[in-house]
């Protein structure tokens, strides 16, 4: 169905009036009036019943009159929410990040967020893939790594390392290990070392298991590892950023842990004006200079 003969249509139905409507639309009676009957042969339907005092809608014209009033009110309302966008924050917002991030730091803290931004609807994507951004397979990530793609605008964000923690009445019940080979009387909880993760933390995993180490769990994401951490199973290989949200948590054996991992915020380039990119850029750079004096507090 012809869009613009649609308009035309919705034009004269309203007005009541070929002469009127074609005055609105800038165009000439005869215009109008052949569009409406080139609408009226694509439907094989009567519209309107002609009269000397102006045009009635028939039965068919009135169904059709009641979806474009619809349309009309519907692009009106997305008229006025592009101007007023400006300001306004609103609509959907794809975010992907790995499981152990998103779960251990992202989630816990978006609270904030959609207080300050009520008409933010987030559709967060948890997985170790790295989605495709320039493909907008979503409209911004968290990665582990600086972004190999092009034609994506990258912010780093943090530095992170896997270091080691155990709750305290673990430590109260098997002793605190001061040597990586005392290792071997406690359980060690880990990302699986197949699993798909940053290389740092899977060298420092393969690192400790060169060590005989006889009751081992491995699990395929970060917050599995901080779930039997905080369930007192053992001693965990997990990022540092958990010792904000767990601050309970003790760490073990200070001088080991992995290289340094960059935490970096990407989105393609098209939505560099983004309002909800903006936002939500915002929002994880203020939530991290929480932490971080949140941190420095505890230290």
């Amino acid at each position: 169905m012809d869009w613009d003969r649609l308009r035309i249509f919705h034009a004269v139905a309203d007005a009541g009036s070929l002469t009127r409507a074609g005055d609105s639309l800038h165009l000439s009676q005869s215009a109008v009036s052949r569009q409406i009957r080139a609408l009226e042969e694509s439907l094989n339907t009567t519209l309107f019943h002609r009269h000397a005092r102006g045009l009635i809608l028939t039965e068919q014209g009135e169904l059709l009159f009641d979806a474009t009033r619809s349309m009309a009110k519907r692009l009106e309302a997305a008229s006025a929410r592009i101007r007023d966008s400006e300001e306004e924050v609103f609509g959907e917002l794809r975010v992907t990040a790995t499981t152990g991030f998103g779960t251990i730091w992202l989630a816990p803290r978006l609270t904030r967020l959609y207080h300050e931004h009520p008409q933010l609807n987030i559709d967060l994507m948890l997985e170790e893939r790295v989605l495709d951004l320039p493909m907008r397979e979503a409209d911004v990530a968290i990665r582990m790594k600086e972004p190999s793609q092009a034609d994506l605008i990258r912010k780093r964000l943090m530095s992170v390392r896997m270091r080691l923690y155990a709750t305290p009445d673990y430590l109260a019940q098997f002793g605190t290990p001061e040597d990586v080979r005392e290792l071997e009387k406690h359980r060690l909880i880990y990302q699986a070392p197949n699993a798909t993760q940053v290389s740092a933390g899977a060298a420092l995993v393969q690192y400790l298991l060169s060590h005989e180490i006889p009751s081992r769990l491995s699990v395929n994401n970060y917050f599995g590892t901080l779930q039997g951490v905080l369930n007192h199973l053992g001693i965990g290989v997990l990022p540092n950023y958990v010792t904000e949200t767990a601050p309970h948590l003790v760490r073990v054996l200070p001088e080991v842990e992995s290289n340094e991992v960059p935490v970096f915020l990407a989105y393609p380039e098209e939505l560099r004006q983004s309002k909800r990119i903006s936002a939500f850029r915002d929002f994880v750079v203020d939530e991290i200079q929480v932490m971080r004096q949140r941190l420095e507090d505890m230290a």
